[in-house]
């Protein structure tokens, strides 16, 4: 099985040190890459959200460095990094896994978003080649369960997203939105979602700006609101009655000489900035700013507590359905693990009998049709009596845990190893064939 999981989130790290790890869509592919070339790592996933970064890894050998891989990639300090990191193995990294798709270890337990997040993350692992087996049944499984969560809880009733909540958070702050300016910077899923519900709580308009231009104008169009070129940002943003930012820059769009700027503009009319991006897009310096009021993504946690209780009772239900469906994952695994030495002592019996059947089919003479259907019947009928109890047993073993002791005497009972040893040998370029 050889899982393993390492990372941050919302309740083990803030923002500041979330976003020193967040890792942009654009170089995901290379760190996959890194990821995967790191000692004892086989197959590699990357998940990295405004919420979490998380490395999820098959091993080769049950164990690799992953805390390592972070501080040489990341170049962060061991000891700015390590009192926010959890780490899980095996059974547990299965179960983190399943709750993260599942909803239920975000923020805004339900909200939808993550599990096409997760989705995203597992496209991009196999485009490099990063994931191609264990990892493959694992993230497969895990969409299965979510999809399972969904359908037999209400823990996704009532749709709430990082984006509607950051909405409410505006409405508590100017009491009702009816005639409000509103500025969304960056136009990706969450701009999309919060323009929603901006509009449905009586937003007056909104301005879109985004580095593609083409894409502000789609939703300006799709929200009879404004694009504006990003170029022209400075220049407009002071619009704004609310900002609602989300922008995939490495660094602060917004720093505290914007801020002062855009309270000159407005005669000191206050302004809120409301900032769903990880890495931040607004410099914590802008709150210094008087009428300037910013709010990070770690803000909008107080604002969720009402949907967390709300949501209790049917996520203790989604639980029990995770907690079952790990244990019946990983028997699937165990029995996987057995089915290398089942195919090959049925190779083995196999090659037994075919040799025994020509060994005598010379002293026999010639025979009929229906003598050589009679032989093989026999013979391939004393050679699934034999099969079965070992067979049996190697499948009772992998559901109870015992597999890697019943595989191995199993493979010495049938000298498995050295047929296997010298099949390998007999093929062309094996170790017994020419140069």
């Amino acid at each position: 099985m050889n899982f393993q999981l390492i990372g941050v989130n919302h309740n083990s790290a803030p923002v500041e040190v979330r976003e020193r790890l967040a890792i942009p869509e654009s170089r995901l592919p290379d760190a996959l890459k890194c990821f995967t070339q790191h000692p004892g790592v086989d197959e590699a996933l990357i998940l990295s959200t405004c919420n979490r970064v998380e490395l999820l890894a098959q091993t080769k050998n049950g164990s690799a460095d992953l805390r390592g891989f972070l501080r040489s990639y990341f170049h962060i300090d061991y000891a700015d990094l390590e009192p926010h990191l959890y780490e899980y193995r095996e059974q547990e990294a299965i179960r983190h896994l399943f709750r993260v798709t599942s909803s239920l270890d975000s923020m805004i337990i339900g909200e939808a978003q993550i599990l096409g997040q997760v989705k995203e993350a597992y496209a991009t692992a196999r485009a490099v080649g990063a994931i191609h087996s264990q990892l493959d049944l694992l993230l497969t499984r895990a969409f299965a369960v979510a999809k399972r969560v969904r359908t037999e809880t209400a823990v996704g009733s009532s749709a709430v997203s990082v984006a509607s909540v950051a909405v409410e958070l505006a409405k508590k702050i100017f009491g009702s939105l009816n005639g409000k300016q509103v500025y969304l910077v960056g136009a990706g899923k969450m701009s999309e979602l919060a323009a929603r519900h901006l509009l449905a709580h009586g937003a007056a308009s909104i301005f879109f700006a985004n580095r593609t231009y083409d894409r502000a104008i789609r939703l300006a169009q799709k929200f009879d609101g404004q694009a504006i070129e990003f170029t022209r940002l400075y220049d407009t943003c002071d619009k704004g009655d609310i900002v609602i930012t989300s922008t995939g820059s490495p660094h602060a769009i917004f720093r505290r000489e914007h801020g002062e700027l855009f309270m000159s503009r407005r005669k000191n009319r206050p302004m809120f900035f409301i900032d769903i991006a990880v890495p931040r897009d607004v410099d914590p310096e802008m709150n210094k700013v008087d009428g300037i009021f910013v709010y990070d993504i770690d803000d909008l946690q107080q604002a969720v507590t009402s949907h967390v209780a709300d949501r209790k009772k049917e996520a203790d239900r989604a639980t029990d359905i995770i907690d079952s469906e790990v244990i019946r994952f990983q028997a699937r695994l165990q029995t996987l693990e057995v089915v290398p030495t089942i195919v090959s002592l049925q190779d083995h019996l196999e090659t037994i009998r075919q040799a025994e059947i020509d060994r005598v089919r010379g002293r026999l003479g010639p025979l009929s049709p229906e003598q050589e259907l009679a032989i093989d019947t026999l013979t391939h009928g004393i050679v699934n009596k034999i099969m079965h109890t070992p067979i049996s047993t190697l499948k009772t073993a992998a559901r109870v845990s015992e597999a890697t002791t019943v595989v191995e005497l199993v493979r010495r009972l049938f000298n498995l190893q050295e047929k296997e040893k010298d099949s390998k040998a007999a093929q062309p370029g094996g170790s017994g064939g020419r140069a």
